[in-house]
């Protein structure tokens, strides 16, 4: 099985203020931070070693959340962002050769991580793939890929390479082979700086068909929407972590309140997350709805 590297150095802009207190990784997702369901689904999918890099608030990354991950991670620090590709260079030696699951930590998907690696092997043997995007489907013409009756990538960045039979979005989770990863550069984008080269050359870069619900967790709103689906996923009303307490007064309803929080007052908190150890009061008059109350007290509405 393949080795994966999640790629956690962004610096979050689009989610400030809650990338002001948290990388963008460690947002608090259900029972766990973001970083920590992506580990599980690399685990689940067969893979045994992993590399993460850091750099914004770099600190954050403890040594007790990594070591809870099902799968060992070695971390790497950044002293600024590499970038995409830069980041997966400089984790060669943790890495060490051979194919390579890269996923994007703000990424959120229900994937089949042993299909991926299969699908690329597949087209690596039959087509020279050097590299397996998982893209969800979308008609033709639309979304970031365009994809060739054989599955390969025709369409990127504006720039076409074929016949286009469908469209479909890049999800943000890739597998990278041997001969790609042999031409990264120090600093630079997998799609800007390599995936185009490669494909300018007229060679070959493959596809994966990704669930078509799935959350790039960019924004204010992307963040609650993944957290709702969390809870929908579970049949779960809310959830309220472990030594968290709600006054009696309070109906919490599509929220996520994390472990020590505290939900004072009396009135209604509706499509929220509260962060662990966070503490919010709520109002009669004004129920609390579609925000994110950090463990630094603050409060972040979405745009209605």
């Amino acid at each position: 099985m393949a080795s994966a590297m999640i790629l956690a150095a962004g610096l979050g802009t689009r989610l400030r203020p809650l990338t002001d207190e948290l990388p963008k990784p460690l947002l608090w997702l259900g029972d766990r931070p973001l970083i920590a369901h992506i580990a599980e689904q690399l685990a689940a999918g067969g893979v045994r070693r992993a590399a993460l890099n850091k750099s914004h608030l770099a600190e954050r990354f403890s040594r007790e959340l990594i070591a809870a991950f099902p799968v060992p991670v070695e971390v790497l620090h950044e002293p600024e962002p590499f970038g995409t590709a830069g980041g997966l260079a400089n984790a060669a030696g943790a890495l060490g050769g051979g194919d390579v699951v890269l996923w994007n930590g703000d990424i959120l998907i229900d994937l089949d991580v042993a299909a991926l690696c299969a699908a690329h092997g597949e087209a690596q043997d039959e087509r020279g793939a050097a590299a397996t995007l998982a893209v969800a489907p979308r008609p033709a013409g639309e979304g970031t890929v365009g994809v060739g009756a054989r599955g390969e990538v025709v369409r990127l960045r504006g720039e076409r390479f074929g016949e286009e039979a469908a469209g479909g979005d890049f999800v943000g989770v890739h597998v990278v082979g041997e001969a790609l990863r042999r031409r990264l550069p120090p600093r630079g984008c997998m799609v800007g700086d390599v995936y185009l080269p490669w494909l300018r050359e007229g060679r070959s870069l493959a596809t994966f068909a990704a669930p078509g619900v799935w959350h790039d967790i960019g924004t204010l709103a992307a963040y609650l929407d993944a957290s709702a689906r969390w809870l929908a996923q579970r049949d779960l009303r809310s959830h309220v972590g472990p030594g968290a307490s709600v006054a009696e007064g309070v109906d919490v309803s599509g929220s996520v309140v994390g472990a020590g929080a505290r939900v004072e007052g009396a009135g209604a908190l509706r499509g929220c997350v509260v962060w662990p150890g966070a503490r919010v009061g709520v109002d009669a008059g004004a129920p609390l709805e579609r925000a994110v109350v950090t463990t630094q007290g603050r409060v972040v509405r979405a745009a209605v």
